[in-house]
């Protein structure tokens, strides 16, 4: 794998000291520590993509309402363009389907604090679509809504499992709730630094009027499963079909843990098929290196290879 691919910017607006940045891009996504709490990031950003504290991305619903929690950070639901409003510290954070995370003042629950968080397309944009990107450290962000609360990822029994609010953090158990890491997909950079990436093969370049966006690859930050489910018969259910997660582990016994949590089975075997004769194999020891993508199927353990 090669080394990280650099972009020497020059920003103005900021102090002296801060003028000159380098842009880290590891495994195509972009990092800088002091660019991040200056909201540089977003201000580079075309796409994101937002992880919470369960290690969950923020993903637009197909109803193109509602948003939620979900753990395969590959589909387009989970991707996000960025708005910077102009004159300002805050961004609009618009969904596959066009529509923008908005911040309501509907409670969520009645009798609990948290108001919904929905995906809505005003008429007039105002300041409900709008966060402010808020960073303590070097990792993780905070998004502010007007009402001065903050985007957060709940967890729990239904229906707080996987749901997304806007809330304060009233016990210190909640306080990393509202707390997200962010991978950008895709940066934006002006006319004027157009040469500096045109010139590398590994970017693709989009022109607009004012601006152009260069092509990321997903962040390489764990290994993209691709997985069937199969019972104690050897049958794959086709209605299901071939389902796909990002696991963050690197011990066998970790991915079976996480492909019980997302079947639901109590036990599992692992396997996958060998590519000269399409026999299933069991996976009994260790996961391919590098990360390496990975096509399984997943059977009761009660399943019994026939040799």
């Amino acid at each position: 794998m090669s080394g990280p691919r650099r972009i020497s910017e020059k920003y103005g607006g900021g102090d002296e000291e801060d003028d000159d940045e380098e842009l880290d891009f590891r495994d195509g996504i972009f990092s800088s520590r002091s660019l991040l709490s200056r909201m540089e990031i977003f201000r580079k950003a075309a796409i994101v993509r937002l992880r919470s504290h369960n290690d969950k991305y923020l993903s637009a619903d197909e109803d193109q309402e509602s948003v939620h929690q979900d753990r395969r950070g590959t589909t387009k639901n989970t991707r996000w363009t960025v708005e910077i409003v102009p004159g300002s510290n805050v961004i609009r954070l618009q969904s596959c389907y066009g529509k923008y995370l908005t911040a309501t003042n509907i409670h969520f629950l009645l009798g609990a604090t948290g108001e919904k968080v929905l995906q809505t397309l005003p008429g007039k944009l105002d300041s409900s679509a709008e966060w402010e990107p808020i960073s303590d450290d070097d990792i993780h962000v905070r998004f502010k809504s007007r009402y001065g609360q903050y985007l957060r990822a709940n967890k729990g029994v239904p229906p707080w499992r996987n749901s997304i609010t806007h809330d304060i953090p009233s016990r210190t158990v909640t306080q990393d709730w509202i707390m997200w890491s962010v991978d950008v997909l895709q940066i934006r950079v002006t006319k004027d630094d157009a040469e500096s990436t045109h010139s590398s093969s590994t970017f693709s370049r989009i022109e607009s009027d004012d601006s152009f966006t260069v092509s990321l690859p997903l962040k390489s930050e764990g290994r993209l499963i691709y997985y069937e489910i199969g019972d104690d018969c050897g049958n794959i259910n086709k209605e299901i079909g071939e389902k796909s997660l990002i696991f963050h582990g690197s011990e066998l016994i970790e991915l079976k843990k996480r492909l019980e949590e997302e079947t639901e089975m109590e036990e599992v075997m692992i396997c996958c098929r060998n590519p000269l004769n399409e026999k299933l194999c069991p996976l009994q020891l260790h996961l391919p290196p590098n990360n390496a993508t990975m096509h399984i199927i997943v059977f009761p353990s009660s399943f019994e290879i026939d040799n």
